[in-house]
């Protein structure tokens, strides 16, 4: 079992629902300026034949008082340190946007310390091969705002809350730009499987960008395009759910491959 009394374990990782004894756990990484509370529906829907937990970056909510992560390897750092390394219960990450890059390198941690993820799910990011300028941390709070406000991810009204903002906004810089300077190190492919999930209508990836996760890893890779924009995976819960669960079913223990 995870001991979930460790002082790294209570900063990074949440736990929302009971699950049943010898469930598969799946690991949630949120995306930019988002919380672990993001996924507690996926938590809710999942309980208890899988064991979800959800990442706390620093910076936001409870932790709102730390200094927010300056890049992606650190996120994945963090949550790295806060896993139970004697622990041998079957691990799933699931990663949206950043939270997929933080997935990412989450995953090659793990494979180095020969603890390699049943499986990585990858939703709304392109792959790292295709390469992008992104320069909305470096322009005013307006910009940052409107960006949000385009993905339609946060809940319009808050971005109205002058106070809200003044507490979200440092978190949320900080993640843009840990995606925006994100670079991986040369490094072996990985070898578990992927899952890529995205929206046919995603304004910051294409289906086609999405498709090139297969590159990164000499296991098996398939995608799955849902209706939706960048956060389809809200209006999509339902689907998204059944896609892992029938994934985390189809996954022998230690099998390394989708069957």
């Amino acid at each position: 079992m995870t001991d979930r009394s460790g002082t790294a374990h209570r900063l990074w990782l949440r736990s929302f629902h009971q699950a049943a004894p010898g469930a598969p756990r799946l690991l949630c990484l949120p995306h930019a300026g988002g919380s672990a509370s993001f996924y507690h529906p996926v938590s809710e829907a999942l309980s208890p034949g899988v064991d979800v937990l959800a990442a706390q970056y620093p910076g936001r909510q409870d932790r709102l008082t730390e200094t927010p992560a300056q890049s992606v390897q650190e996120l994945a750092q963090g949550v790295f340190r806060a896993l139970d390394e004697g622990d041998d219960t079957p691990l799933a990450l699931f990663g949206h946007s950043m939270g997929a890059l933080v997935g990412f390198e989450l995953a090659r941690l793990l494979e180095s310390a020969g603890r390699p993820p049943v499986v990585l799910f990858l939703s709304g990011r392109r792959g790292p091969s295709v390469e992008r300028i992104e320069t909305v941390h470096e322009g005013g709070d307006a910009r940052l705002i409107e960006e949000v406000g385009r993905l339609e991810g946060t809940d319009a009204a808050l971005l109205q809350d002058k106070e809200l903002l003044e507490m979200i906004l440092p978190a949320l810089r900080a993640d843009y730009r840990a995606v925006a300077t994100y670079r991986p190190a040369p490094g072996p492919r990985l070898r578990c499987p992927f899952v890529v999930l995205t929206g046919d209508a995603d304004p910051r990836v294409t289906p086609e960008e999405a498709r090139t996760w297969d590159q990164e890893t000499d296991g098996p890779s398939e995608l799955h395009v849902f209706p939706g924009g960048h956060f389809y995976l809200v209006a999509q819960q339902q689907a998204v759910v059944a896609r892992i669960e029938a994934t985390l079913r189809r996954l022998g223990p230690g099998t390394g491959a989708v069957a």
